[in-house]
C-alpha cells in the first residue's frame, strides 16, 4: 500500500519539476544580454588588382665631373645639395698657364695673316710663287688649329655642370691640385626619378607602357604616383624576369635616389564592384565568411572574394549591396546570435 502511494506522489511531482525547468530556461534565454557589434555597409566602388614588389629609386641621369686639365683649384661656386643647370659654373682652375699659350698661338696666327695680306696687296702676282703662298696658307691652318686647341685648354679651366641636377658630392677643395680625369663633383638628376622592378615572365602580358603604379616610402606621407616608362625586350634566363622601369614624379624633390620603396603596379580595375571592409572577413578552411545582421540577429554567410585594395575587398558572391556586415565583435557570434548594433561615433561622443 505504501509502495503504491509513493509511486503516485512521484508521478505527480515529476511533471511539476519539468515545467519548472522549462520556465527557468526560458527566463534565462530572455535574460541573456545582446552581443554588441559594429557594422559596415556593403557598397559599390572601383577596386584594382596590383602586383606588389620592391624597388630602389634611381637617378635617370648622373654624371661625374672630372678635370680635363691639370691646375690648382682657385674657386668653388657650389656646394653639396645645390641645384645646378647644364653649363653652370662649378669651379675654376688657375688659367694663367693656358691663357699664355692662347696668347702665343693667337700672335703666331696674326703674323701669318699679316704676311698673307701683304702678299695679296702686291699687284704683280709674278713676284710671288704659288708654292710660297700655298706653304703660307698651310702654316696658317696649323696655327689656327694651335690657337683653337689653346683656347679649348683655357676653357677647360672653367669647370661646368654637364647636366641639370643636384650636387650629390663635392670632392674639389680650394688650393688642391686637380689632375686630369680626377673626379671633382658628382651630379645627379632628382626630377623625375626611376624605379626598376623585375617582373616574372608570366605577368608580362598584363603590363603596358604608361600603366599606373604607386610607391610607398618610409617617411613619405601618402602614395607616390608612377607609371611604366620602359619594358625590357628580353627576359633574363637566370631569373625568369624582365626589367620594368617606372617613371616616378618628384617635382617637390622630397624623394632621393637610393631610397627603398614598396611598389604596387596596377594590373586591372573593376568599376562599380561590390566591396566590403576587410576587417569583416572571417577565415575558414575553404575560404571566407562574414556575419550579416538581419532583424537583430547574426547570420553567417560564406563569400567569394575578388580583388582587394587597401581596406576594401571585392565580393563576387554571397552578399548584396546594402547588407550590413559585422566589422567588430564577430568573434563572439554564431549563426542566430541576437545582437545590438553600436554606433562608434555615438560611443566616442559618450566618452
Amino acid at each position: 500500500m505504501d509502495l503504491h502511494r509513493g509511486l503516485i506522489i512521484t508521478l505527480l511531482i515529476t511533471p511539476l519539476l519539468a515545467c519548472g525547468q522549462q520556465s527557468n530556461a526560458a527566463d534565462e534565454a530572455k535574460a541573456a544580454p545582446l552581443v554588441p557589434v559594429e557594422t559596415g555597409a556593403v557598397s559599390r566602388e572601383s577596386v584594382s588588382h596590383y602586383y606588389r614588389t620592391t624597388a630602389l629609386l634611381e637617378a635617370p641621369e648622373e654624371a661625374k665631373v672630372v678635370a680635363r686639365i691639370d691646375g690648382i683649384i682657385e674657386t668653388l661656386a657650389v656646394e653639396e645639395g645645390d641645384r645646378v643647370q647644364a653649363g653652370q659654373l662649378l669651379a675654376t682652375l688657375d688659367p694663367r698657364h693656358h691663357r699664355l699659350h692662347l696668347n702665343k698661338a693667337q700672335a703666331e696666327l696674326d703674323v701669318i695673316d699679316q704676311e698673307l695680306n701683304r702678299l695679296a696687296a702686291i699687284a704683280n702676282r709674278q713676284l710671288v710663287s704659288e708654292e710660297t703662298i700655298a706653304k703660307l696658307q698651310y702654316r696658317r691652318e696649323a696655327a689656327l688649329a694651335q690657337r683653337d686647341l689653346a683656347q679649348l685648354q683655357w676653357q677647360y679651366s672653367q669647370i661646368t655642370a654637364p647636366i641639370d641636377g643636384v650636387i650629390a658630392k663635392r670632392h674639389a677643395k680650394v688650393g688642391n691640385m686637380a689632375k686630369v680625369q680626377e673626379v671633382l663633383f658628382e651630379v645627379v638628376q632628382q626630377h623625375p626619378l626611376h624605379a626598376v622592378v623585375h617582373l616574372p615572365e608570366q605577368e608580362l602580358g598584363r603590363v603596358r607602357l604608361q600603366q599606373e603604379a604607386r610607391l610607398s616610402l618610409q617617411g613619405v606621407d601618402g602614395p607616390v604616383p608612377a607609371q611604366v616608362l620602359r619594358i625590357a625586350p628580353t627576359v633574363d634566363p637566370d631569373t625568369g624576369t624582365a626589367k620594368i622601369t617606372l617613371l616616378v614624379n618628384n617635382e617637390a624633390r622630397h624623394l632621393k635616389a637610393g631610397m627603398f620603396s614598396n611598389v604596387q603596379l596596377r594590373f586591372d580595375t573593376h568599376e562599380n564592384a561590390l566591396v566590403l571592409p576587410r576587417i569583416a572577413l572571417i577565415r575558414q578552411d575553404l575560404g571566407h565568411a562574414v556575419f550579416v545582421i538581419k532583424e537583430g540577429m547574426a547570420e553567417r554567410r560564406e563569400v567569394t572574394l575578388g580583388y582587394s585594395e587597401g581596406e576594401q575587398v571585392e565580393v563576387v558572391a554571397g552578399l548584396t549591396e546594402g547588407d550590413q556586415v559585422v566589422v567588430r565583435g564577430h568573434h563572439q557570434l554564431h549563426d542566430g546570435t541576437e545582437v545590438t548594433v553600436i554606433d562608434p561615433l555615438q560611443l566616442a561622443a559618450g566618452r
